[in-house]
């Protein structure tokens, strides 16, 4: 597929979605909601695509996060029509039942960030600097970081980061919870694809069962949320994968997961 703000590609089951404006540090307008989320619709019907990541082009950011210069002169109403994409594309990121990751380096504030919380995993380069900078220009972030940044670093680090906006290093996200991994800049391309196809080696179906496990059951009362993780466990009892898991660990050998 092709998109006039992204690049799109798909190789050995992963979908590498590249942030595709580095003249405006990646910066999102209109257009690469849009475009993003219909990668993430072609995402989620191909199932040849078992990972998804996200990374940003040139040598600069990820992602600045929105495009300022577009929104600045806008009122509520026409504001919201804007950040109900954003809504929209986060939505898609936390609820296709397939991995996400985030591969971070450069600048990734506001909507940067924004995206880093909404993925299942954040692998980040050194260089990588984290921040909800939106206080600094008189709002505050308008898409969900306010709910889900609390639930990654807890309450006083994200009241900081809100109400600060200062830039948080990648030793200190990492140190927070709010990434899983800092590697060298050099070998980001290398630690991400590692991370993708390992994730590619499992069952899709297991992925899926674990994601909407901590996604949607996670979200629940205590009780309702083990029992609705005990039924994504039971209907993988359904599929060829687990036999085939299975049936691999006690033959001693690696299994062959078909996503059935």
């Amino acid at each position: 597929m092709k998109f006039e703000t992204l690049l799109f590609e798909v190789k050995d089951n992963i979908a590498f979605i590249t942030f595709n404006r580095p003249k405006v540090l990646n910066a999102f307008n209109t257009q690469m909601l849009r475009d993003g989320i219909a990668a993430l619709e072609e995402c989620a019907a191909n199932n040849g695509i078992r990972v998804v990541v996200f990374r940003g082009a040139g040598e600069k950011a990820f992602s600045a996060g929105a495009d300022i210069s577009e929104i600045q002169g806008n009122d509520p109403f026409r504001q919201l029509a804007y950040n109900r994409l954003w809504i929209k594309f986060f939505f898609m990121v936390e609820n296709t039942r397939k991995p996400m990751i985030a591969s971070v380096h450069g600048y990734a504030p506001g909507g940067g960030t924004e995206l880093s919380v909404c993925c299942d995993l954040v692998i980040a380069s050194e260089d990588a600097k984290f921040a909800l900078a939106e206080i600094k220009i008189g709002v505050i972030p308008g898409a969900g970081a306010t709910v889900r940044l609390p639930r990654w670093v807890g309450k006083a680090k994200a009241m900081e980061m809100l109400m600060t906006g200062d830039f948080v290093d990648a030793a200190e996200a990492h140190r927070i919870g709010l990434i899983n991994h800092v590697v060298p800049r050099e070998e980001l391309a290398a630690a991400t694809l590692a991370l993708a196809s390992k994730l590619a080696s499992r069952s899709p179906l297991a992925l899926a069962a674990a994601k909407a496990s901590v996604m949607v059951g996670g979200e629940m009362d205590r009780d309702r949320g083990i029992e609705y993780a005990l039924n994504e466990f039971l209907l993988l009892f359904a599929s060829e994968d687990q036999k085939e898991g299975m049936k691999a660990f006690l033959e001693k050998r690696s299994p062959v997961f078909k996503g059935v």
